[in-house]
């Protein structure tokens, strides 16, 4: 599936509850992990990819993000 949109969501937008046929991703980066898996799916008929900034359930405090990692 070829990503056509990335969505990082803030403070309290952890899901999209509107995602379809979504798989999870885990896995580093050359920058240390994410704040937590990369959710794809399909969202209004378009490959989409959601990562939540601060973990799901708001797990990582702002000043322990890693940024790099996110992005």
């Amino acid at each position: 599936m070829s990503i056509e949109l990335a969505i990082i969501g803030g403070t309290g937008v952890y899901k999209l509850a509107a995602l379809q046929d979504e798989k999870a991703l885990e896995g580093g980066t050359i920058y240390g992990e994410a704040s937590g898996p990369v959710r794809i799916g399909r969202l209004g008929g378009h490959a989409v990819a959601f990562l939540a900034r601060h973990g799901e359930g708001h797990s990582v405090p702002p000043h322990l993000v890693n940024y790099r990692a996110n992005l």
